[in-house]
């Protein structure tokens, strides 16, 4: 109750209960059907009280990557149709382009308030 409407609900990791955000709904798509390659990735996220560790949906996770500062560039201009407020920079990857996201702008500071009270 009284949470964001992409939170799906929680889980026990290691004892510790942590809310999950399906990431479609978070973005306004349509949810998916969860397959065989739906993860749950759990991001641990600094507020001003304490860290807060959330689960977010996601359809699937190809690779795990370290990525320096040095390989980060900030993000093209789409024109103003196109929102990349959420968008931290590109990585530049054996060839491969990869967009990172602000976690802390996908998710806002309301919504972080919320689920760190849900916790």
């Amino acid at each position: 109750p009284q949470t964001p409407s992409a939170v799906k609900g929680v889980i026990n990791l290691r004892g510790r209960v942590i809310p999950v955000v399906d990431m479609r709904l978070q973005f306004g798509f349509e949810t998916a059907a969860c397959t065989d390659r739906t993860c749950i990735v759990v991001l641990e996220i600094s507020t001003p009280r304490e860290t807060l560790s959330i689960g977010i949906v996601v359809d699937s996770v190809s690779e795990v990557v370290n990525i320096k500062g040095e390989d980060i560039a900030d993000a093209p201009r789409f024109g103003t149709n196109v929102r990349t407020d959420f968008i931290l920079g590109m990585a530049k990857l054996q060839g491969r382009v990869k967009i990172l996201l602000d976690i802390d702008r996908v998710l806002g500071a309301d919504e972080l308030a919320q689920l760190e009270n849900a916790a």
